[in-house]
């Protein structure tokens, strides 16, 4: 375990280099890479989304490929393409940019649901189909996207199945104010771009393959379970966690619990991972206003999940 606390440690410091004042977030980010998962990274503009995920990127060993969505975006700009070879007298695969370890995924709901649906299988299974060949993506692999909440005109919203891939959804939030301070100052901040690979390859592969070994009583697999049942039965919620979320907030709670020098899952590592795992896999239910009978949201998603939680007790 020892090994593990040093590279996770070391990895949320390199990180913590270019985010100043964002260690939550810096450790969320660093558990979707253990748990094997994808990261979707929203928040208003100018707070360190890219930033985030750019760093994160560059302080592990492999290769790593910035996509910029955009709305004239094909499947095959990101995916690749089969080319015509004279010499060999046959099609060859010419893989995009996806064929790396990380992909920042820039402002992904800026390019079209056909170019969004490309990434599913990717993102699922770790590989892409094409020209009836399947072709197995490196590993690790690990998308990171951006998206601006706020920014309507021109984009796509993300379809549920596509939300659903993302382990996490994290929010940066703005800065303290002695922390936005230094960044004025530009105190010891180096750019996200200077910062040098601090894990190799092989490091992220033995921490997920430790995370997977982390053990999980019944009692925390109870609490998780009642945690998910509760969004299936909320009369707030149009539609609960899925199977596939459940599993999803399993790893993450593993992954955190290395973090934290554990083999074994606490209830409170289910608690700290519910939102961030779970706030975009739900569907909340419309209400009828009283005002011309006009439909509004019946509350926020994350503060749903944060209810449910408050509401659930925890195991002894």
């Amino acid at each position: 375990m020892g090994s593990a606390i040093e590279l996770i440690g070391r990895l949320e410091a390199n990180v913590a280099r270019a985010l100043v004042g964002k260690p939550e977030v810096v450790r969320l980010a660093v558990v979707g890479l253990v748990a094997r998962g994808h990261l979707l990274i929203e928040d208003v503009p100018g707070v360190g989304k890219t930033t985030l995920a750019s760093a994160l990127a560059r302080s592990i060993g492999g290769g790593f490929q910035r996509i910029q969505f955009t709305s004239d975006m094909l499947p095959s700009d990101i995916l690749g393409v089969s080319v015509w070879e004279p010499a060999r007298g046959t099609f060859v695969f010419k893989p995009g940019p996806l064929f790396t370890n990380v992909v920042l995924a820039d402002e992904i709901n800026r390019t079209t649901p056909k170019t969004q649906s490309s990434l599913l299988e990717a993102m699922n299974e770790a590989q892409v189909s094409l020209d009836h060949s399947t072709h197995a993506l490196p590993r690790p692999f690990m998308v990171l996207a951006t998206q601006n909440p706020l920014e309507y005109e021109g984009t796509h919203p993300l379809p549920e199945s596509q939300l659903d891939r993302f382990l996490l959804r994290i929010r940066v939030g703005y800065p303290d104010t002695p922390d936005e301070k230094a960044i004025l100052r530009g105190d010891a901040m180096p750019p996200h771009e200077s910062l040098t690979p601090v894990l190799a390859v092989d490091d992220v592969l033995w921490l997920q393959d430790e995370a997977e070994r982390v053990r999980a009583d019944e009692s925390v697999l109870d609490y998780l379970m009642a945690l998910i049942g509760a969004t299936r039965n909320s009369p707030l919620l149009a539609l609960g966690v899925s199977p596939r979320g459940s599993l999803a907030l399993l790893r993450a709670a593993k992954a955190h619990a290395l973090a934290d020098a554990r083999d074994y899952l606490v209830p409170d590592d289910v608690k700290r991972l519910a939102v961030p795992a779970l706030s975009h896999r739900i569907l909340v239910r419309a209400r009828m206003s009283s005002d011309a009978g006009r439909a509004e949201p019946a509350g926020d998603a994350e503060a749903i999940i944060r209810a449910i939680v408050r509401e659930i007790p925890v195991p002894r």
